[in-house]
């Protein structure tokens, strides 16, 4: 594998010439680290990469004993009305994307329900785990979950990730109701988020310390999931996807990626605002990696 600097130097390249719209990059190799920035390193919404600190908190809590992926949604929400078939649906089905309830919605468009949790469950399920449909409101309610047993997730994440990893006071965009949106709007620098895709590489380990298990990494990354699509998008995990490359991804709109490599000897991070061509981003971190 090639030096952090190395790797970096390719993709700055790769950016530079096809004029991408990147805001930062980091490059982790081993514990060799580099950088480079096109803009300051400002907060900024990482979309779906929101998914992922998400499914870490799924992991905290479950290391917590608090709930499991088997956990079912009327166990932690058992004052809201089900649709047929929906008691059946676990944390699992909602962070794979796999519920069956016929239900999307994304955090950059407007709730326009009472309740976004209520509104999706109403609705009956064509089976746990038979189709995908990808929605932020799935990610959402899988944090609500949580939310009923710990209160304000990203509250009850600051002691427990953010704190060890001396990310101050982040911000998560909220519903109505005031939960987090969960599948998207948490604001990060891109240092920030680096740290975050060093646990995911490092699996669950922070310069030492254990922020989730081992065993929760894996499975975030185990991109099991036939999405019915193709190429890089045609298979999916705990808020990961497989691809490009030898390696696994969160993804956001806009060209937001944390990208690991699957033999955990490196990963990149990218924040950016690339409207036409976002995927490119990520595209060329993987070929960087390969040298």
């Amino acid at each position: 594998m090639a030096s952090a600097s190395t790797v970096l130097d390719r993709i700055v390249a790769s950016v530079d010439e096809e004029s991408l719209g990147a805001y930062g990059v980091h490059v982790a190799v081993g514990d060799d680290v580099a950088e480079h920035r096109w803009r300051s390193d400002d907060r900024v919404n990482v979309y779906s990469v929101s998914k992922g600190v998400s499914a870490l908190a799924a992991g905290i809590a479950a290391d917590e004993g608090i709930l499991s992926l088997d956990t079912r949604v009327g166990e932690m929400l058992s004052d809201l009305q089900l649709g047929a078939g929906v008691e059946a649906v676990t944390l699992r089905h909602l962070l794979t994307m796999t519920s069956g309830i016929d239900f999307a919605w994304f955090g950059r468009e407007p709730a326009p329900w009472s309740d976004l949790a209520q509104e999706m469950l109403r609705r009956p399920t064509r089976g746990p785990g038979t189709v995908f449909q990808y929605s932020d409101a799935s990610t959402y309610v899988a944090m609500r979950m949580l939310g009923a047993a710990v209160g304000d997730v990203r509250d009850w994440l600051l002691p427990r990730l953010f704190d060890p990893l001396g990310i101050d006071n982040p911000q998560w965009h909220r519903c109505p109701r005031g939960w987090i949106v969960g599948g998207s709007g948490l604001e990060l620098r891109t240092g920030e988020l680096a740290r975050i895709t060093r646990v995911l590489r490092d699996r669950g380990l922070w310069r030492g310390e254990r922020i989730v298990s081992a065993e929760w990494v894996d499975a975030i990354r185990s991109t099991d999931v036939d999405t019915g699509g193709e190429g890089d998008f045609a298979r999916y995990g705990l808020a990961t996807w497989a691809g490009p490359g030898d390696g696994w991804r969160l993804d956001g709109l806009y060209g937001q990626y944390v990208y690991v490599a699957n033999d955990r000897s490196a990963a990149v991070t990218i924040t950016a605002h690339e409207e036409t061509r976002d995927h490119r981003l990520v595209e060329i971190a993987a070929a960087a990696l390969r040298g």
